[in-house]
């Protein structure tokens, strides 16, 4: 057995100073956020566009994303905070949906490109490859966390839970599958995906549409994202579906439908400005 591929966090803290606690959750969280914002406004260079603007958004994305993320997370899981109601602002545990803070994003992203006159489109296109590398980051979060893991497994790839953390049906089993680690890769490589996609746009911009970026983030995320929750133990369900996987076909649906419009139909996408 390769040792080093068995994962064992060292616990969610990272130091203590009287009542001031460090965790690494959060340290995660705001790493990927500086990353993704910084990325972002060196990709707007590129195109031209004022990177301050993006750097305007990106504090209307923390303002809008972060908090759906929670709220998305506490509604599929009320049975629990309805009966802890002082956790749900104790983010810092743990606990945010990436699906909600697409959607608090998407939203705070309509209005400021509608008060800023700026496609909507072109936005997200410049922020989905952030988003995906924010993701690869903030999984390890999870990690810490010992949370987001899968179904128990003897892989020689394997991640060690404690007993506290371990579900009830689960509880005789010590090593599951790091799920979060599949995650991680897969949204890693979903960024390699699309930064690569958006130089291709910069040498060969005849034949790129704007919201390409972003219609292929929602096809290529969503399509590892269904494969890895059947894994999961922990999934946010909905009668006898796994929320997750139900809102990632449609996000697939959604983006296929996007580049038929714009390949197929040769039509612009919707927008929240006029575009000649």
């Amino acid at each position: 057995m390769l040792l080093g591929l068995q994962f064992q966090s060292p616990g969610p803290i990272i130091f203590e100073l009287g009542p001031f606690v460090v965790r690494w959750y959060g340290l995660f969280i705001a790493s990927a956020v500086l990353i993704g914002i910084t990325l972002s406004k060196w990709l707007a260079k590129s195109l031209r566009i004022d990177p301050e603007m993006i750097g305007d958004l990106g504090i209307w994305l923390i303002i809008a994303a972060i908090p759906c993320a929670r709220i998305y997370y506490v509604i599929f899981q009320w049975h629990i905070y309805s009966q802890y109601p002082e956790d749900i602002i104790a983010i810092w545990k743990g606990g945010i949906a990436i699906h909600g803070a697409i959607i608090g994003g998407t939203l705070s992203t309509l209005i400021f490109a509608r008060l800023n006159k700026i496609s909507a489109w072109q936005l997200t296109d410049l922020v989905v490859p952030s988003l995906a590398l924010g993701q690869s980051i903030g999984r390890w979060g999870n990690f810490f966390n010992s949370e987001a893991f899968g179904i128990p497994t003897n892989l020689p790839w394997k991640l060690y839970i404690p007993l506290i953390k371990r579900p009830v049906e689960y509880i005789s089993f010590e090593y599951f599958h790091p799920t979060f680690l599949y995650e991680s890769i897969w949204d890693f490589l979903v960024f390699v995906i699309l930064l690569t996609l958006f130089f291709w746009t910069l040498k060969y911009p005849n034949y790129f549409h704007t919201g390409t970026l972003s219609l292929v983030y929602l096809i290529v995320y969503s399509f590892g994202r269904i494969f890895i929750e059947t894994l999961r133990t922990d999934s946010l369900i909905f009668g006898s579906f796994k929320v997750a996987q139900v809102i990632s076909l449609m996000m697939i649906i959604s983006g296929i439908f996007g580049l038929v419009w714009l390949y197929l139909l040769k039509k612009s996408l919707p927008d929240v400005v006029s575009r000649r």
